[in-house]
């Protein structure tokens, strides 16, 4: 994969922004003296789904170029792309199961504390959860961690093992409860690896982020079905 100065700067464009605009999600409330701790859950909730859009948002107009080829390419060769790579996904299952359970043997926590977090949101707030985790996260998310990092890194192997390692680690240090948690970084490294080995194969954003939308959209929906019926 060739690459050039104005993709480098855009990947590290696309990383800045997103973890400055993380990490300072509340700042605003914070300027105006407010503490948003002790607003209402519809209003942190709105705030919250408003703040990820307008990343995303602003994430596309980085990527404009590209995603207007992969648009293309996406309508062209979806059939074959999903052929081809579909089977990755129970790759993917399998293996995250392997771990998880293997990491169960050894760890005093069921699960990790990023999952036990997304669980009590559930509870909390369903709708917010659900429409965060499955229509803004994924595409969010492969447009950081697979294109951004794509832009910089040209290797396949190094793009592929910092891609994975970066995701599988930002999900699990955010949430970090212990440091049993750490091991956790294994079964969220893996959809990682695999989701950029498939930006490899294909050159396509839109097909890790589909491949991931589709995980997201299976779990949340098996999560939404237990929350209804309990």
């Amino acid at each position: 994969m060739k690459t050039n100065q104005k993709q480098i700067l855009i990947g590290i464009a696309i990383l800045a922004f997103y973890y400055i605009a993380s990490f300072t999600q509340f700042s605003l409330f914070e300027l105006v003296g407010m503490d948003y701790t002790q607003l209402p859950l519809w209003i942190k909730t709105s705030y919250m789904l408003t703040h990820q859009i307008v990343m995303i948002c602003i994430i596309i107009m980085l990527l404009y170029k590209t995603l207007e080829k992969d648009i293309i390419d996406l309508k062209k060769n979806h059939k074959l792309y999903f052929q081809k790579y579909f089977k990755y996904w129970f790759l993917l299952l399998g293996l995250m199961m392997i771990s998880n359970l293997l990491i169960a043997l050894f760890s005093p926590n069921d699960i990790a504390g990023n999952e036990e977090a997304v669980r009590e949101l559930f509870e909390l707030v369903p709708l917010y959860t659900f429409i965060s985790s499955v229509f803004i996260a994924p595409f969010l998310e492969e447009f950081v961690f697979r294109q951004g990092i794509r832009n910089i890194c040209t290797n396949n192997i190094a793009f592929i093992l910092i891609s994975g390692l970066l995701f599988g680690g930002m999900h699990v240090l955010t949430g970090l409860t212990s440091y049993w948690d750490l091991l956790y970084i294994i079964p969220y490294s893996i959809p990682g690896l695999i989701f950029a080995y498939l930006l490899v194969k294909t050159d396509n954003v839109l097909v890790p982020a589909s491949m991931h939308f589709m995980h997201n959209g299976v779990l949340m929906s098996l999560q939404m079905l237990m929350f209804l019926l309990g």
